[in-house]
């Protein structure tokens, strides 16, 4: 390989490598690449407990040579003339294409690179790229395993017809680096970072084709289309509250959902290895606040009135809670590789008996309700001693409605019963499910015991214990899943949010118009509002939409209730028209600009 080490370049490279940020090393995907991961560490003792819920390190995460690194910092900034720390699908066809590689080849290797499909590939996914391409140079098959090779260290970079002569004269490396400040050089932030904290979205039109990334589309999407229209049918009070830029930018949240003791925040502790900031573990009810614990410098934990005002964060919303919830609500920090990837929701524990007659502060359901909709997956856990749906968790259980396909459903402890009445407490909670949840399929079921202790033998016996092994890989596959699906469900999230809007905003149009000019308008509204349901069936039958998607009656009357109806904004049609482009129009075109360049 020619040496990359003129005195430009070498300035040049230092720079480059300073700016880019160090790529996770987690193994939630590529973007761990091993040209970056640190050296092995030291062997372990044997742990007690299951080693199938081990999230276990690529066998081959040995890094490459510090000139390798470097090397690839100097591509990196070539193939990013705008210095953003993204390679988008245009940039990377561009550059790649000096590889000599077939179509077919660099579209596997950036399926693999690009597996979060966010539409781009950091320093990290490029550098994984780049080992791909070496690979496939050398005449191997690329697949999901390639990663794992031993000898995947080893290989050279790749031969990249021409690259020697555009690092020695290309301006772009320049460009892609800021004025040096105290000595340390800044990367250009993303322009859609700025877009929340504008004053007037009309003055940033920028074209759909500027954004470099699906998320960012989105949040441009959304300030120039879907808000408006938001802001005019005062959608954030009757569904949820606006979005801000930590919205989209939040990592995959996990919320785990349950009677007290029945091994939620134990479960927490056994994915992290370790104890979390504010973890209480007890036969009683000892968590008695929501915690979401996250990833952070050091560890401590942050009460829920400084992290619910923090810009940073996506917990604005809870503030319409109150400070009866905030008072009860905390997150959890600490440096955790896990938590680079995955945010985890501890919950109270769901009140049964004679406990449920204590009211609680604030509205455990709504709050429940709020962390569905953000989260990517919902764990609803139940022990063989704790099977009865008590009339909170059947509530709980109803909030969240239109996020069915998040459920998880775990029966943790099963190692406390033998086989034989294993089958029966797997029947009788599948007899209890079905009366709450109204779907014909079957929820999917993950049996196990998630701690830290070995499972109990002498009870399930060698059949029992295979099979909770294969459950916790199946259930470790579900999570290790999360934030490769982020994008997809992020966009997936938007459209029914857009979709929520759009018939909101036709609802409110209609009763609007059904309001009297002058006189008898109190009367009116309350006529409206106690036959709503034949409103909605009105607006339904006039636009032709789905009863699925509209809202619930008795939920919408309550927030009704408190509003003058001739007091909304008139409804533009223009601005739901948009909203239909937006959905027929703009994400179809979004989401073919960022899918793999080579399809």
């Amino acid at each position: 390989m020619p040496p990359h080490s003129t005195p430009r370049g070498g300035r040049l490279r230092r720079a480059a490598a300073k700016q880019q940020p160090h790529p996770v090393r987690f193994p939630f995907g590529p973007s761990c690449c091993h040209c970056c991961a640190p050296p092995p560490p030291p062997p372990q003792p044997p742990q007690r407990g299951n080693p199938s819920m081990e999230i276990a390190r690529p066998a081959a995460a040995v890094g490459c040579s510090k000139e390798h690194q470097r090397i690839y910092a100097d591509w990196f900034a070539l193939a990013d003339p705008d210095g953003d720390g993204r390679v988008t699908g245009a940039d990377a066809t561009k550059f790649f294409a000096m590889s000599g590689l077939s179509r077919a080849d660099l579209k596997q290797v950036w399926a693999i690179a690009d597996s979060k499909r966010q539409g781009f590939l950091g320093f990290g996914e490029f550098a994984t790229a780049m080992q791909l391409v070496s690979l496939a140079q050398a005449g191997n098959e690329i697949t999901q395993d390639s990663l794992k090779r031993e000898d995947l260290a080893s290989f050279d970079p790749p031969v990249m017809k021409g690259l020697d002569e555009l690092l020695s004269r290309s301006m772009a490396i320049v460009n892609a680096v800021r004025p040096e400040k105290n000595g340390t050089s800044q990367v250009q932030a993303p322009a859609t970072n700025n877009w929340f904290s504008s004053k007037s979205a009309k003055k940033m039109q920028t074209p759909l084709t500027a954004v470099t990334s699906v998320i960012d589309g989105l949040k441009r999407l959304y300030i120039e289309k879907l808000k408006p229209l938001e802001v005019a049918c005062r959608f954030n009070d009757f569904a949820s509250p606006l979005l801000t830029n930590s919205d989209f930018d939040a990592k995959p949240t996990v919320m785990l959902l349950g009677q007290y003791s029945t091994g939620k925040t134990t479960f927490i502790k056994h994915l992290l290895k370790t104890s979390y900031p504010g973890a209480h573990v007890g036969p009683e009810p000892t968590t008695d606040r929501f915690i979401v614990v996250m990833s952070g410098p050091d560890e401590r934990t942050v009460p829920g009135n400084t992290i619910a005002v923090q810009a940073d964060m996506p917990f604005n919303g809870l503030n319409t809670f109150g400070g009866a919830f905030l008072s009860k609500f905390e997150c959890s920090q600490m440096p955790h590789p896990l938590l680079e990837h995955i945010t985890l929701v501890d919950t109270p524990g769901v009140l049964s008996g004679e406990k449920q007659r204590t009211q609680r502060s604030y509205d455990f359901t709504g709050v429940t309700s709020w962390f569905a909709a953000k989260c990517d997956l919902i764990l609803l856990l139940f022990d063989p001693h704790k099977l009865d749906i008590s009339d909170e968790f059947k509530r709980v259980i109803s909030s969240l409605r239109g996020n069915e396909d998040k459920i998880r459903v775990v029966l943790n402890k099963a190692d406390q019963v033998d086989t034989q009445q294993l089958m029966r407490v797997y029947g009788a909670l599948m007899w209890s499910l079905g009366k709450v949840l109204n779907t014909p399929e079957v929820m999917r079921v993950y049996i196990g015991s998630f701690n830290d202790k070995p499972v109990n033998e002498s009870a399930v016996g060698p059949i029992g214990k295979d099979l909770f092994e294969k459950e916790q890989e199946d259930l470790l596959a579900d999570l290790v899943d999360i934030p490769k699906k982020a994008c997809d469900r992020r966009v997936n999230e938007f459209v029914k949010r857009a979709r929520a809007a759009k018939i909101h905003a036709l609802i409110i149009g209609h009763l609007k118009k059904e309001m009297p000019t002058v006189m008898g308008k109190a009367k009116a509204q309350q006529r409206l509002i106690d036959n709503l349901q034949d409103e909605f069936a009105k607006v339904q039958r006039e636009y032709h939409l789905p009863a699925g998607d509209f809202p619930d009656v008795e939920h919408f009357k309550e927030v009704l209730a408190t509003y003058s109806i001739d007091k909304f904004e008139k409804i533009k049609p223009k601005m739901v028209q948009a909203v239909d482009d937006m959905l027929a129009h703009d994400i179809p075109e979004l989401l073919k600009n960022f899918s793999n360049p080579y399809q």
